[in-house]
């Protein structure tokens, strides 16, 4: 009996499914990629134990700071959780800096249309199995694991637990910041929008 024909599969292909509408890195706008301004995200979850919790985690590009996002439980990752939880977070983020995130293809992005919507925010996918096009939140998302270790139970730490952690984190000198913390360059660009005519000089 001759078996069927099995076709290959094609390489680096995104099993995780398609979303609708995407917008590709590679349209992004130059100015993200330059990190001159801030208002530019990385975003992510990273997953707790067996998978059943998860805590979102957003970093700004030209800053580095850091904002966590706590997710309900359980089923912390489903699109409608994802979509909740970061409007509240992002929506708290002065208007100047809500230009554009940059997320994987993970399903709980998929309302990022209603995302932007609520947000103001564009939003923009990486590459299929390419993290580093999100390498400052890969590389953040790595040090948040100080804090919250691999296989614990991430849903019993509080919005206002996770704040702290952010707080400590936006409050290192980092030697890409010349030593500033992320903090210190946030709140200059804040001061600057407050007095545009900062920015041109």
């Amino acid at each position: 009996m001759a078996r069927a024909k099995r076709w290959p599969r094609s390489k680096g292909e995104d099993r995780r499914g398609h979303m609708a509408d995407m917008l590709s890195i590679h349209v992004r706008p130059p100015e993200v990629e330059d990190r001159q301004f801030p208002g530019h995200w990385e975003g992510d979850l990273i997953k707790g134990a067996l998978n059943q919790s998860a805590v979102g985690t957003l970093v700004e590009r030209n800053t580095r700071l850091l904002i966590l996002v706590k997710l309900p439980h359980p089923n912390p990752a489903t699109a409608a959780h994802v979509l909740q939880a970061f409007t509240d977070k992002l929506n708290a983020v002065a208007k100047p800096m809500r230009k554009t995130l940059t997320y994987d293809r993970g399903k709980e992005m998929s309302h990022h249309q209603q995302l932007s919507a609520n947000t103001g925010i564009a939003v923009y996918f990486c590459d299929p199995h390419s993290p580093w096009q999100r390498g400052s939140n890969e590389n953040t998302n790595g040090l948040i694991r100080q804090f919250l270790p691999k296989g614990t139970d991430l849903s019993v730490y509080s919005q206002e637990q996770l704040d702290g952690i952010a707080d400590l984190m936006n409050g290192r000198p980092r030697k890409t910041l010349d030593w500033c913390t992320p903090h210190e360059v946030y709140s200059g660009w804040l001061a600057k929008f407050d007095d545009p005519t900062q920015i041109l000089q």
